[in-house]
């Protein structure tokens, strides 16, 4: 059962996080693929967002934040995969967004994506690796699972609120 779970987590995880850096979230899709700008930017750090005239690090703090789950869940399914393959697939798979954003023109195509993202996943690695040093790992994916539906019961519960105002 707990099997079941995580991996439906996992699944859930990945379609949630494809909606938020594609399509931003956004319920009418056709309105992303309206907007027809496609930028790429392969210097890493080198235009963060301005906000009021100041420099706004909150998208790169976000797009570490968001993957810290995907690090934490496919080290909940995937144990007998050793720490730095599922750091690649992490990186391959913010790679393979970023591609889909530059070929449909839905969004910046940026390496600094790339790097802010691998990164969450590598900080979710590490605290499960860390974790599961001193936590039975029975327990840690118990706990991991009762987050994650926390998480995502609060996550539908806030989008609902949005859509209805």
């Amino acid at each position: 059962m707990a099997k079941i779970l995580s991996g439906s987590l996992f699944a859930l995880y990945l379609m949630i996080l494809l909606w938020l850096v594609l399509f931003k979230l956004r319920v009418d899709i056709s309105s992303v693929f309206s907007y027809h700008h496609r930028s790429l930017n392969l210097i890493p750090f080198a235009a963060p967002s301005r906000v009021h005239g100041e420099i706004g690090y909150g998208e790169m703090i976000y797009n570490c934040f968001f993957f810290i789950p995907f690090g934490l869940l496919l080290s909940v399914n995937f144990k007998k995969i050793k720490f730095l393959p599922k750091l690649v697939l992490i990186m391959i798979f913010s790679v393979a967004v970023e591609i889909i954003q530059y070929i449909f023109a839905i969004g910046a195509t940026d390496i600094t994506d790339v790097i802010t993202n691998t990164l969450g996943g590598l900080i979710g690695l590490s605290l499960y690796a860390l974790s599961n040093k001193y936590v039975n790992s029975e327990k840690l994916d118990r706990a991991i699972n009762i987050l994650g539906v926390v998480l995502f019961v609060l996550f539908m519960l806030a989008r609902s609120r949005i859509t209805l105002r």
